[in-house]
């Protein structure tokens, strides 16, 4: 806990914002160091290029378009079973289980207000709040699109305002309510098994999150709470498997479910997922 804490605290007087901007800036301009950047960091971060729609490292004009690739087709089949439900990144399980009365479990010795979480709406938060919780974190090295676990069609997308601590595991293990202080996207779509909220979290050097029906999401920052809701003649139907959105650079989505779902048995904190497998079922 104590390296924790020395990895953590510097975090609290940076200018979050003002850091990952300049991260955006830089990372979606053509250089001549272009090259470079992307090779270095696919060393030092063991990236592996072989799942991706084009390997070659000289495709890539920036490091953003490296780093949000696109895989090959045939690369993450999408589990198909009735009623089962798709991972929606490559990542790690940062925590799975019970939203308990309106709480969700973030670390050892803490949690967080659900309502919270969705930037004060009471009517999802009365929905969801004896629901099921995922949340997976993505790290540099991994695929960073993000995909619909179950069908459903989009019923509003809400963007909330906050810091942009880090949502690596030494800051989950020691920053109080660190996903409902974070900056975040929510999309709420409405599925055969109730109501479902994706949760996409900002964090430090994740200089944009975008979604596929709305485009960049953020920056800009904002100072309020935004909230867009969709009806019969605008919403957007995804089906299990199809991209939702994208980080770009690295961070967490948490996936929550209404009604009764059963998270695989085997699945625990810290174990590796890659998007599309099988990780429980409505």
């Amino acid at each position: 806990m104590l390296a924790d804490w020395l990895k953590t605290l510097p975090l609290y007087p940076l200018p979050h914002h003002l850091i990952s901007r300049a991260v955006l800036w830089m990372t979606r301009r053509e250089s001549r160091f272009t090259q470079f950047a992307i090779k270095r960091f696919a060393k030092l971060f063991k990236v592996d290029m072989h799942d991706a729609a084009t390997p070659a490292y000289e495709h890539y004009k920036t490091f953003n378009a490296f780093f949000t690739r696109e895989l090959r087709a045939d690369a993450r089949p999408i589990t198909a079973g009735n009623g089962e439900i798709a991972c929606p990144a490559d990542g790690r399980i940062s925590a799975i289980g019970n939203i308990e009365a309106g709480r969700i479990f973030q670390a050892k010795n803490q949690d967080y207000s659900l309502q919270a979480l969705l930037g004060g709406d009471e009517a999802a938060s009365k929905r969801l709040q004896n629901g099921k919780f995922a949340t997976i974190y993505l790290s540099p090295r991994d695929y960073h699109r993000l995909h619909m676990p179950i069908s459903g069609t989009l019923i509003s997308q809400t963007h909330v305002p906050g810091r942009l601590f880090s949502v690596a595991p030494h800051t989950v293990r020691t920053v109080a309510n660190l996903f409902a202080r974070n900056e975040r996207v929510i999309a709420q779509f409405e599925t055969d098994s109730g109501l479902m909220a994706l949760i996409l979290v900002g964090a430090i050097n994740v200089a944009a999150i975008e979604t596929v029906w709305h485009g960049l999401v953020t920056p800009p920052k904002g100072k309020h709470v935004s909230r867009i809701e969709y009806n019969a003649e605008t919403a957007v139907s995804l089906a299990r498997g199809e991209e939702m959105g994208r980080f770009n650079m690295g961070s967490t989505i948490i996936v929550l479910l209404e009604n009764d779902t059963r998270w695989r048995i085997d699945m625990q904190s810290g174990d590796s997922v890659r998007m599309g497998q099988f990780l429980g079922r409505c």
